[in-house]
């Protein structure tokens, strides 16, 4: 294998940018707004925002888990979400079905007088989905195994430490053929997806490549923006929060 050195990659470098500066003089764009979706048409922006503040008991079961409602917190996280975006135009509000993406999707779609499309492959990843849906984690697992779990995941980042669940595979899958059929029917346009935190994860290390299925961590109402055309996808932003820090407090959480 050839390593590249110094003075090649700094005049790897040059190269690039005369064949950059040469397709701008020819009116043609660079490979740089090739790559990164630049000063084009018809590229379709995607808004990845998680729900907003749930009402959760951590020691219930685990079914309590699936679907609980917005906080107060989380109204509050909402309008103000709502309100961010009522100034962007939006061209359709997708959703999971869960009442706290529901919920905040609507503080956003009636600003623009839409309504939102619910989607049920963008739920979040279905742990412990095959166990009993009635008992807690501890009793079900004992706090043995769940540190085990726990500390497993720390560094694997994978929802495959977590046994009696939806596979990470399963569930990639079914997220990126999700959002995909979104960007199928949305060219050109700006779309809003409100989801949860390992939704939009899963499909960030998918753009990026990335080998984890938590690659970073969703605050509530975070809008995390993809871009994409031909094909070609591209981070824009991640986890951007400044709605949430108003002249009345800070109301981030994660």
């Amino acid at each position: 294998m050839h390593d590249v050195s110094e003075p090649e990659a700094l005049a790897n470098l040059e190269v690039e940018r005369q064949i950059d500066e040469q397709a701008a003089r020819e009116g043609r764009p660079s490979a740089l707004d090739v790559a990164f979706l630049s000063n084009r048409e018809m590229v379709t922006e995607l808004f990845l925002i998680r729900h907003a503040h749930q009402r959760l008991d951590l020691a219930g079961a685990i079914g309590g888990f699936v679907d609980p409602p917005l906080s107060g917190l989380g109204e509050q996280q909402a309008q103000l979400l709502g309100a961010t975006l009522s100034t962007r135009k939006i061209d359709a509000v997708y959703t999971s079905p869960m009442q706290r993406a529901r919920g905040t999707a609507d503080a956003i779609a009636r600003h623009h007088r839409l309504a939102p499309v619910s989607i049920a492959d963008l739920t979040e990843i279905a742990v412990f989905r095959d166990a009993p849906q009635h008992l807690s984690s501890l009793e079900f697992l004992g706090s043995d195994a769940l540190a085990t779990m726990r500390h497993r995941f720390i560094f694997e980042r994978t929802w495959d430490v977590y046994p009696h669940s939806e596979s990470s595979a399963e569930f990639r899958r079914r997220v990126l053929n999700a959002i995909e059929l979104i960007i199928s029917g949305h060219a050109g346009q700006r779309v809003a997806i409100v989801c949860h935190g390992g939704v939009i994860n899963a499909y960030v290390s998918y753009v990026v490549g990335s080998k984890f299925d938590m690659l970073f961590r969703p605050a509530h109402t975070s809008i995390t923006i993809v871009a994409a055309a031909d094909g070609i996808h591209t981070l824009y932003t991640l986890n951007d929060v400044h709605h949430l820090s108003t002249v009345d407090g800070d109301f981030r959480t994660v």
